[in-house]
């Protein structure tokens, strides 16, 4: 199958494509700089050239694909608004050049965008109300999909995408950690995280391009729900600081822009995914990763800023 694959050289990007290339398909990526043509490239890619902001190159690379992953996302918190509609601009100018075709769509999104403070199932729908309420337009555009003749489906993917080169949240935790000389949690610290390593992520990509049916929401969860206080506890241990409570009122000076997603509760079950897709985690769960020692070189550590 011909792949086109937006978001093709992030963390999670990079990982679908080798696992792609790996299971016998042609892949085409979506570069917006010679940098990440030259990546695409060394992974053995075909290079299209654009960006999210260019529907003309989205459209083309669309039409000419057998089917289409989009990972591309504009991580920018301070715009979130702004990405959503961006990231739903493209969905729709991709969706529109598979109508009818048949073709698989498989659209990244986050547990975020449903209600926390449960296991949230792959049944639950996005939620407008929800800390990824940026997303919501997009899973909902690409779930009608469906209808219009295009086998779409959304993947959910944990909070924590973890694995080698992770530069999200933990790196960002664990930089707020060297830099304030304790590990905090907040409360009693019993919120909890949902979590996947990104090898199992992105073979779960492969299998939904491959066989989701049209209308599918999977998750791509191994930990349903890792307590925040682990975590903590983990980076406490490795960096050689203490481990510490704060309430919720320190925690915005503590943790900045993180405190919303240090202090939320967001537990999520993949029960139903696995039994669709045949699909099982099998890399190490976020504890074990974190204990493996590589997050706390200090060569890794890339914070990523709001």
């Amino acid at each position: 199958m011909r792949v086109f694959v937006t978001g093709a050289t992030g963390f999670i990007g990079s990982a679908v494509v080798r696992e792609l290339i790996g299971a016998g398909h042609q892949v085409v990526g979506l570069a917006r700089s010679d940098t990440a043509a030259a990546s695409l490239r060394e992974a053995g890619a075909e290079v299209h050239r654009g960006s999210l902001d260019d529907p003309d190159s989205l459209r083309s690379a669309a039409t000419a694909s057998d089917g289409v992953v989009h990972l591309a996302f504009k991580h920018d918190f301070a715009a979130l608004a702004s990405a959503g509609a961006a990231d739903l601009s493209a969905i729709e100018t991709i969706g529109t050049a598979l109508a009818g075709s048949g073709k698989p769509f498989v659209v990244s999104s986050a547990m975020l965008a449903v209600t926390p403070g449960r296991a949230t199932t792959e049944e639950d729908p996005a939620d407008p109300r929800s800390p990824g309420a940026h997303r919501v337009a997009s899973e909902n555009t690409a779930i009608a999909l469906a209808e219009r003749g295009v086998r779409s489906s959304v993947l959910r993917l944990a909070p924590s995408v973890h694995g080698r080169g992770d530069h999200a949240f933990v790196p960002a935790l664990i930089g707020v950690a060297r830099e304030k000389g304790v590990s905090a949690f907040i409360g009693d610290g019993v919120n909890r995280w949902a979590a996947v390593h990104r090898i199992d992520a992105a073979r779960l990509f492969r299998l939904a391009l491959e066989d989701a049916p049209a209308g599918a929401r999977l998750h791509g969860v191994g930990d349903e729900g890792v307590p925040f206080r682990d975590i903590a506890e983990v980076i406490g241990r490795h960096l050689d600081l203490p481990v510490v409570g704060i309430s919720r009122e320190e925690a915005d000076a503590h943790f900045g822009w993180l405190a919303h997603f240090a202090s939320g509760d967001f537990p999520a079950s993949s029960t139903l995914t696995q039994k669709l897709l045949g699909w099982r985690p099998v890399q190490p769960a976020l504890i074990p990763d974190l204990d493996g020692g590589h997050y706390f070189d200090e060569g890794a550590l890339r914070t990523p800023t709001p």
